[in-house]
């Protein structure tokens, strides 16, 4: 599997802050610290700056300080688990950010098992209203069955789990509290490269640290959510600093020196694991439209053009477009569409076949990124103004956007089918499948969304599910006939890709 990985990412590769990973590097700091060298830990009270009038910028800098810290908070995530997934935790870490422990880490997790009352992980997080909504990143909460929230006077809560978001690493959370302090969202879209900004979190188990640094970039898609197989339809289009930021600090907030939330910290491309200049966090507009999606219908609605296509910036993408399909399509800027899905708003509208996507609400689309974040940041039913290139000649035409079922509505929880309910699509087995295997029935589990009901109870896709509540199904429509209008518990009996067969339950939500 790491070899299959690496290709996708074959350098400094671009690791998820995952919280599991903190307890693992935190100890090996707590060990570096007590053998006598407390360098790390220590900071000289004589700050200077170079070059630039470092009275104003460290008064910005406290200022803004002062208004972030107290609204920033410490996740952490309970996980019931053994010490070999623990282990096998240890090896993605290797993967995503190398073993700064030479290798001693994983031996140390093979070893020793973690009490049951110690975080699997711990990240980050944001409070943005008083009465204690948080906002963190998806990967940070992902597979708890419990979570903890400290704030950075040290009070602690349970917290609750309101909804997530994979496909661009959200997550939203509240506490029963009022009163506390929070932080307002900026508008991201008028960040300037070159723009001072403050990152905020708790890296390594240190609470409440700040780093000072630049937006290096905008719009960055960095494949990092489409590689971890878990977002069906990611949106990468991040903010890019320089701001020093480590494993802990996912789901912190990355600031302007007004202390506006402009982005959510979310990931750091890194050879060590570590801070090596390069940070990433979703912008403070995209997030903004995702909690609130998931505070008013319970779930993300998601527009989409119906189009696949392919990123001209992107030269070796073109290269090998062009080598498959016989053409010669110039790398440049902008999005070149390929193919339109069934229901496709972007076909009705007039677009065809060979059109370049130049602009989206007057928004110029250079690549992928521009394009996903730009429409990803839409409802079902919103219209948007598309400028395309067709023989060299510019058009506009206005795209109604659709959900992936073709409707332009808004949907709540209740609207889902049974199988959105419980996160995967359903392929009937084939009658000779079923004889050489010795099965009466089944259906075969796809398209498994992360985090659903089926995730939870350990079902991926292509696992076998033989019958649920004790009857058996053999197309998705026998799956929709028994959880049709069903509430109370679901028990689903299947077989994983060595053959063991399983029965495990769920409440039907």
């Amino acid at each position: 599997m790491k070899s299959t990985l690496k290709k996708l990412l074959p350098f400094a590769v671009v690791g998820v802050l995952s919280g599991a990973t903190t307890v693992g590097a935190l100890k090996y700091f707590d060990h570096t610290a007590n053998n006598g060298d407390q360098s790390y830990f220590t900071k000289s009270s004589n700050t200077s700056f170079v070059g630039m009038n470092s009275a104003a910028i460290g008064d910005d800098f406290v200022k803004s300080a002062k208004t972030t810290v107290p609204a920033v908070v410490t996740i952490k995530n309970y996980q019931s688990r053994t010490a070999s997934s623990r282990a096998s935790e240890q090896d993605l870490f290797d993967f995503f950010f190398g073993d700064p422990l030479g290798g001693r880490g994983q031996q140390r997790q093979k070893q020793q098992q973690v009490p049951d009352n110690m975080p699997s992980g711990m990240g980050s997080g944001v409070i943005i209203s008083p009465d204690g909504y948080i906002i963190s990143n998806n990967h940070v909460v992902a597979g708890a069955n419990k979570l903890e929230v400290v704030l950075s006077n040290k009070k602690s809560y349970i917290a609750t789990l309101v909804g997530t978001d994979p496909n661009t690493d959200i997550s939203l959370l509240k506490i029963e509290e009022k009163g506390l302090p929070y932080l307002n969202f900026a508008n991201s879209d008028n960040i300037e490269v070159g723009q001072w900004v403050l990152a905020v979190g708790n890296p390594l188990g240190l609470n409440s640290t700040v780093t000072a640094g630049i937006v290096s970039a905008k719009g960055r898609g960095i494949g990092i959510l489409s590689s971890q197989g878990k977002a069906a339809n990611p949106i990468e289009s991040f903010i890019q600093t320089d701001a020093a930021i480590n494993p802990g600090n996912s789901g912190g907030a990355l600031v302007n020196t007004n202390g506006d939330l402009i982005g959510i910290n979310s990931a750091i491309q890194s050879t060590t694991g570590y801070y090596q200049g390069y940070g990433f966090a979703v912008p403070s507009n995209l997030a903004r439209k995702i909690i609130e999606d998931i505070k008013k219908f319970g779930m993300v609605q998601r527009g989409f053009l119906g189009v696949q296509s392919l990123d001209l910036s992107d030269e070796m993408q073109v290269s090998a477009y062009n080598k498959q399909n016989k053409t010669n399509i110039k790398s440049g800027s902008g999005v070149y569409i390929t193919k339109f899905g069934d229901n496709s708003g972007a076909e009705d509208a007039g677009l065809k076949m060979g059109d370049i996507i130049t602009k989206v609400d007057n928004y110029p689309i250079t690549d992928f990124a521009d394009l996903s974040v730009s429409i990803g940041s839409k409802r079902p039913g919103d219209k948007v103004q598309v400028t395309y290139l067709r023989n060299g000649k510019e058009s506009t035409t206005t795209v109604t956007l659709k959900d992936q079922k073709g409707g332009t509505s808004t949907r709540t929880k209740a609207d889902l089918s049974v199988t959105e309910k419980i996160g995967s699509d359903f392929e009937p087995l084939s009658d000779r499948f079923k004889t050489d295997y010795g099965l009466n029935s089944g259906v075969v589990a796809k398209n498994v969304t992360e985090g659903s009901e089926m995730a939870k109870i350990g079902i991926v896709d292509n696992y076998i599910v033989i019958e649920i509540n004790g009857k058996p199904v053999n197309s998705q429509k026998d799956v929709e006939k028994i959880l049709d209008r069903y509430q109370g518990n679901v028990q689903v009996k299947f077989v994983d890709e060595y053959g063991r067969i399983y029965t495990k339950g769920f409440k039907m939500p």
